[in-house]
């Protein structure tokens, strides 16, 4: 089979630019196109010079429409608007759609999901294998011990990161609730402050940090009476997300139309 093509849509950013990285030393992959925004000054720039490579003669476009045409992949570690835009023009194209953005609103979802009716689509807050393995375990340790084992979700990133919680923190949040059997949305704490009472019984919290150049930490605490246990994961380098989204894409190539998930693409999924 020949090289998957692949797009980078968000080329200019530092994702954009360690994917670009990752695809060159992929076996099986290969760039097709890099896309960013109109007006921005990497535009026109040959993409592997932009990403501290030599010279690929993919300069970086504004139009994703003449990439998507004749590639097999896109992937997507942009902003929600430019994520549902992408969706929709990779199904009409029928190429698999690796979307990393996190922050995507409810009518957001309901817009890949839709997208996803024609084209695979794998979907994940974190690519990366062992947060999905975390997310696993965190079901688990959720089901085994019951509601007098309180549940929080702690994260930090660095300081440009705009939405909280991290798409990271609701996967564990998610996995935690399955393992429950309890609706996130219904048991979920995001803010406390001033006299909040005492904590309710079976809800899970979430708490955001943000500082420095912090890739990504999350942990899971179950604290219980006398007793606290703690599922950690740091990440030291951005380029296990880049990772993570290649390989996500290569698994996709000949999986019909569907909303995968990274654990799906792992084999994790329960």
């Amino acid at each position: 089979m020949d090289d998957m093509k692949l797009v980078v849509v968000g080329a200019g950013g530092r994702m954009g630019r360690t994917l670009i990285r990752i695809v060159d030393e992929t076996p099986g992959a290969v760039l097709h196109g890099a896309i960013d925004r109109e007006g921005t000054d990497v535009i026109g720039l040959d993409a592997g010079v932009l990403a501290g490579l030599g010279a690929n003669r993919v300069a970086v476009g504004d139009d994703p429409l003449p990439a998507f045409a004749k590639a097999d992949g896109v992937l997507d570690f942009t902003v929600p608007a430019a994520t549902v835009a992408f969706t929709e023009l990779a199904a009409q194209a029928r190429i698999v759609h690796v979307i990393g953005t996190t922050g995507l609103s409810a009518e957001d979802e309901a817009k890949v999901s839709a997208a996803a009716r024609h084209a695979p689509i794998v979907k994940s807050g974190n690519m990366s294998l062992g947060v999905n393995l975390l997310a696993v375990l965190a079901r688990q340790a959720a089901r085994a011990l019951d509601a007098d084992f309180d549940i929080e979700v702690l994260e930090m990133h660095h300081r440009h990161k705009v939405d909280a919680p991290s798409g990271t923190a609701l996967l564990l949040g998610r996995a935690a609730a399955e393992g429950r059997g309890i609706d996130l949305a219904s048991h979920s704490v995001r803010v406390r402050d001033g006299h909040t009472g005492a904590r309710p019984r079976g809800d899970i919290g979430f708490a955001t940090l943000r500082g420095g150049s912090v890739v990504g930490e999350h942990s899971l605490v179950l604290a219980g009476e006398g007793e606290t246990i703690e599922l950690t994961h740091k990440a030291t380098d951005r380029a296990i997300f880049a990772r993570g989204a290649v390989k996500a894409a290569l698994w996709g190539r000949e999986k019909k139309p569907g909303l995968y998930s990274m654990a799906d693409v792992l084999g994790l999924s329960e």
